[in-house]
């Protein structure tokens, strides 16, 4: 943790700065404003993603700047979609290419904004895609992982889609989305899978590890199948949990709001909560996935956010108590953290 607040913290702060510049001069007004506000809102995504930089060894610095470049073209499409001038399908599709070239060194860049009205960037999205190829290439062993990482992508990028056409087709897609897959993971349901395609976790753990030299095929596998669908899924739920009140303000889809009551909400969390850590266990470096487990946790519950909901008090306790010590040794920091930055 202290290599993650003197190290990791600042110079993903350093590499925010770089693209806040970059975003600034943006001519087009909906999409400066769009790109800006995506950073300043969200920072906290690249500061978690950063964290994965630890896997990469030496080669740290390098995994940070394609965590963050690759965690803004996700937030600022997020942005795009959620706050859009379209409700085309399309459109949406062909933004989100942008994710999957990010993760291909060998395409050639194009006009991700073809669909839609608002089109100068001044090149703000095609140099973000660029740092993420330009990092990739430096891998030896990027084939072993990029099959995976791929198909994390393709969910992601599905979830997208789906989930920001016009309200009414929203749940309809989204559930025929489900039965192509529910047969592997008969245990989710539509809303949960959903959730756990919307995470990039598993994408910075593959990247972050064959930075470090220490990938092989066994392992990228092991990765994909510790990390999808349930510390995914983990991660998005708590995003979601905390976020019930403003999404609703804002008419936005929460996937929170389709269990049946209070109760089954805990108890689904507390199920991702226990498959998390008995996925992660076969996993080299099986403490920094339980640390990562333990601080989503911690991190999230102890947003202010939380305060708000009605069954915060008692969910919180319910989690803090399921993840262990380390996740109240978050919750506690996190508190004060926020405290101390003037969060109420």
């Amino acid at each position: 943790m202290q290599f993650v607040y003197r190290k990791v913290f600042p110079q993903v702060n350093k590499e925010l700065a770089g693209w806040i510049n970059r975003a600034e001069q943006i001519p087009n007004a909906e999409l400066r404003e769009q790109a800006l506000a995506s950073i300043r809102s969200k920072k906290f995504h690249c500061q978690g993603g950063g964290v994965y930089s630890i896997l990469a060894g030496q080669r740290w610095k390098d995994a940070i700047r394609f965590i963050v470049a690759y965690q803004t073209i996700s937030d600022y499409l997020d942005n795009l979609c959620d706050r859009s001038t379209s409700l085309d399908p399309n459109d949406f599709r062909l933004l989100h290419q942008s994710m999957e070239d990010a993760l291909s060194p060998e395409k050639e860049l194009i006009n991700y904004y073809a669909n839609r009205e608002e089109q100068n960037d001044d090149g703000y999205l095609a140099a973000l895609v660029q740092t993420c190829q330009d990092s990739l290439r430096t891998l030896d062993n990027y084939a072993w992982i990029k099959p995976y990482a791929l198909q994390l992508e393709q969910l992601y990028s599905d979830l997208q889609v789906h989930k920001h056409v016009k309200e009414e087709e929203r749940i309809p897609r989204l559930e025929n989305w489900f039965n192509e897959y529910k047969e592997k993971w008969p245990s989710l349901s539509w809303y949960e899978f959903s959730a756990s395609s919307g995470s990039t976790l598993g994408i910075f753990c593959l990247v972050s590890y064959t930075m470090g030299q220490t990938m092989t095929k066994e392992l990228a596998k092991a990765i994909f199948d510790s990390y999808f669908p349930f510390m995914q899924g983990l991660h998005i739920l708590l995003d979601y949990y905390i976020d019930q009140l403003e999404d609703s303000e804002e008419g936005d889809l929460n996937f929170c709001n389709y269990y049946d009551n209070t109760d089954h909400l805990k108890e689904r969390l507390l199920y991702f909560i226990n498959q998390t850590n008995f996925h992660v266990q076969d996993l080299p470096h099986k403490h920094f996935h339980e640390m990562i487990h333990n601080g989503l946790v911690g991190l999230y519950l102890a947003d202010p956010k939380v305060k708000l909901l009605q069954s915060g008090k008692d969910i919180t306790k319910t989690l803090l108590q399921a993840s262990g010590r380390r996740s109240s040794f978050f919750h506690v920091n996190a508190r004060v953290y926020n405290k101390l930055a003037g969060k109420k």
